[in-house]
């Protein structure tokens, strides 16, 4: 089944050119069938190309996906056009009344800044409030994963002497959670963050468990017990030449930022990246769409 998404939104064009299945809205009327609601704060800076990236990967599930997208209030966007946001977007308090079956927070680019100083901090944590009686499963990803880990756990994150950057080998640790059904023993994901949470906290909460780690790059994959709160620490999302480009965006501002790891072919950076890790980042966002909000939502929202 398809994703609907708005019928102008730039990212239509590209999932069709890949071949991915989009359902404009007008189609999707027409259809007896109720889809999954999945909302997206999108907390990332260039808004358009995460958009792309989630959804290339929500569309590759046999499940009906309506997405809805919000930004916050309290927070003015640098890099994303003021239409594009008034077109597509919609603020918190627009939607705060409604039921999601699932909702995903993305990662930004604010890790050295301590989470109280973020200018949205408030907001983000009565959102994620919201969430634990509003929506079935919520994706944390990147930092929205450690600020989730944080407001609903009480896990700190710790500043790095030196950039988490490449794409890594992680071990399955629980192999008989349904997220990582059908996953090899090792599977590989991309890493960009100065920050991170550490094991030994989380093994300190009762009521999550790390489902994956890495000996070099850490915690990748926490979720609660219930199934209601999942953290990711990388990136399934990203690209093939993302981490290129945020390598080469770090040289021009002159930042001290080592090559990304075991990311260009023989550590060659005029070498073309391979995408190396979309097979499993497919599998990981149709188990979560399958197991852990299809089987789990009513068919009625109203009744959560």
């Amino acid at each position: 089944m398809p994703i609907k998404i708005p019928d102008a939104l730039p990212a239509k064009e590209i999932l069709l050119r890949e071949n991915i299945f989009v359902m404009d809205e007008s189609r999707a009327f027409s259809q007896d069938i109720r889809p999954l609601k999945i909302v997206i704060l999108n907390l990332m800076p260039v808004k358009e190309v995460t958009e792309t990236q989630l959804l290339r990967l929500l569309g590759n599930t046999p499940l009906q996906v309506e997405v809805s997208f919000i930004h916050p209030d309290t927070h003015q966007s640098k890099n994303t056009s003021q239409q594009h946001l008034q077109t597509f977007y919609q603020s918190f308090t627009e939607i705060q009344d409604k039921k999601f079956d699932g909702m995903i927070i993305t990662g930004a680019p604010i890790e050295h800044l301590p989470f109280e100083d973020v200018t949205y901090w408030d907001e983000l944590k009565q959102i994620m409030t919201w969430s634990v009686t509003n929506v079935t499963s919520t994706l944390h990803i990147c930092w929205g994963a450690q600020a989730g880990l944080y407001h609903h756990y009480g896990v700190r994150k710790y500043v790095l002497e030196e950039k988490v950057f490449g794409v890594f080998s992680h071990s399955v640790c629980n192999r008989t959670v349904n997220l990582l059904r059908g996953f090899d023993d090792e599977y590989v994901v991309p890493q960009s963050r100065y920050t991170e949470v550490r094991k030994e906290d989380i093994n300190k909460v009762a009521d999550i468990e790390i489902l994956s780690e890495s000996p070099e790059s850490g915690v990748n994959i926490v979720a609660s017990k219930n199934g209601k709160q999942i953290f990711i620490t990388g990136h399934f999302e990203y690209d093939a030449t993302t981490l290129k480009s945020e390598y080469e965006r770090d040289m021009e501002k002159g930042l001290e930022t080592c090559c990304p790891l075991h990311y260009f072919v023989n550590n060659d950076e005029t070498s073309e990246p391979r995408l190396r890790w979309r097979a499993h980042a497919n599998l990981l966002f149709s188990n979560w769409l399958n197991y852990y909000v299809y089987q789990e939502t009513p068919y009625d929202l109203s009744n959560k």
